[in-house]
């Protein structure tokens, strides 16, 4: 309308001129000046259109947290309900846990035999020990009447029965005392070795149980607010991804700004560049004041890629008649003011309008100014967004 409105100056001149020479208005005196006014029509329309896109695919993203089970189980407390909002570490549901009291029960009572075996084997080694200081001293005593027997018998004062005696009473205390060592030797092993062994393998199993009661409480691991949940007392808990027992919407982090995703299409890439201004316009602020409905920003970067284009392997070959479908290209935008951050619902379809204003010189100045029509209309557009939801334009109101 406002392009018809300013080409039609052709049209307004030619009527002027007729009208003072009497003449009559009919088209074939009218035929030059609608043709000059539909040519320049078109070329306005094309030099809005073309250097400041639009598009109505536009959103505000965000990030939502399912909540799964770790184990199963059926459910013996919901601590949240719908809407609630919850911070890290809160406690969110319970599950029955009586299997899992069991099995650490059992892990602890497997500790304690174990350190009532650990004192039996220390015992074991101090038997061991005594044995070799009692087998020891025996040796002592017979390597003593050895040396005594072979002096006699070097004198001819002792029988070779009784040196032979003796000394085969010394060789079998040596025998006793090397057995001896190899029981000391094992009892040290087993205290040393074999009951540390065991001690940390029943603290891993006594952790491990404590972990596994642990996941009978499911705690919140993010800030926000709990939605969906489908939980109730008695129903089974599952541990299925795709079956969640609620969703939490994080709260936005802090120092990040908020990144509203656009989708362009493909003619545009053209026109549009990093810090591109452009007016957004979501429709949970459209309001009959205008008071935050249309919001400043800029274009932040771009995806590097067109979505329709991707390729993952899979059983079936490529077929180039799937992309009849043109994808968009995406980019990110940033509001200019942070505080507007706020007024933004998260998820909210959005209208976003691009200004070119990279182009320098005298035709660079004129595409700018015709940005005024692109953003009057915008405007108009939100006007429409709300006699649409106020159901005067249908839409089931």
């Amino acid at each position: 309308m406002f392009e018809l409105m300013f080409t039609s100056f052709p049209v307004l001149i030619r009527y002027w001129q007729l009208k003072k020479r009497g003449e009559a208005l009919t088209v074939w005196n009218m035929k030059t000046a609608v043709f000059l006014w539909a040519v320049l029509a078109f070329t306005l329309f094309l030099i809005i259109f073309y250097f400041h896109p639009k598009t109505y695919a536009s959103i505000v993203p965000f990030r939502t947290v399912s909540v799964v089970a770790q184990t199963s189980g059926p459910v013996t407390e919901i601590a949240v309900s719908n809407g609630q909002r919850v911070s890290v570490g809160d406690l969110l549901f319970r599950i029955e846990d009586s299997a899992q009291r069991a099995a650490l029960r059992q892990a602890e009572a497997e500790l304690r035999i174990l350190d009532a075996k650990e004192a039996q084997a220390g015992d074991d080694r101090l038997v061991a020990q005594a044995q070799v200081d009692e087998i020891q001293a025996q040796l002592r005593k017979l390597e003593e009447q050895l040396a005594d027997a072979q002096e006699l018998a070097q004198r001819g004062l002792a029988s070779q029965n009784s040196l032979l005696e003796t000394e085969t009473a010394v060789a079998a205390a040596q025998a006793d005392l090397d057995a001896a060592l190899a029981q000391l030797d094992l009892a040290e092993i087993t205290v040393g070795e074999g009951i540390l062994a065991e001690r940390n393998a029943a603290l891993a199993a006594i952790e491990s149980a404590k972990t596994q009661l642990g996941f009978t409480e499911v705690r919140s691991f993010v800030d926000g607010t709990v939605t969906q949940l489908a939980l109730s007392l008695g129903s089974p808990a599952t541990t299925l991804v795709f079956s969640p027992a609620m969703v939490i919407i994080p709260d936005r982090v802090k120092d990040e700004p908020v990144r509203i995703v656009a989708g362009f299409h493909q003619v545009s890439r053209n026109v549009l560049y990093d810090q591109m201004p452009v007016e957004v316009a979501c429709e949970p602020n459209a309001n009959i004041l205008f008071q935050n409905a249309i919001f400043p920003g800029r274009i932040s970067s771009f995806q590097p890629a067109v979505a329709t284009g991707q390729v993952t392997p899979d059983g079936q070959l490529l077929e180039a008649k799937r992309a009849l479908e043109r994808g968009t290209v995406q980019a990110f935008i940033e509001l200019l003011h942070p505080e507007h951050e706020a007024e933004i619902l998260d998820g909210a379809g959005c209208i976003v309008q691009a200004y070119s204003n990279d182009i320098h010189g005298f035709w660079g100045h004129i595409i700018g100014v015709t940005g005024v029509v692109k953003a009057g209309g915008l405007r108009l557009k939100v006007l429409g967004t709300i006699i649409t939801g106020a159901g005067l334009a249908g839409g089931g109101h």
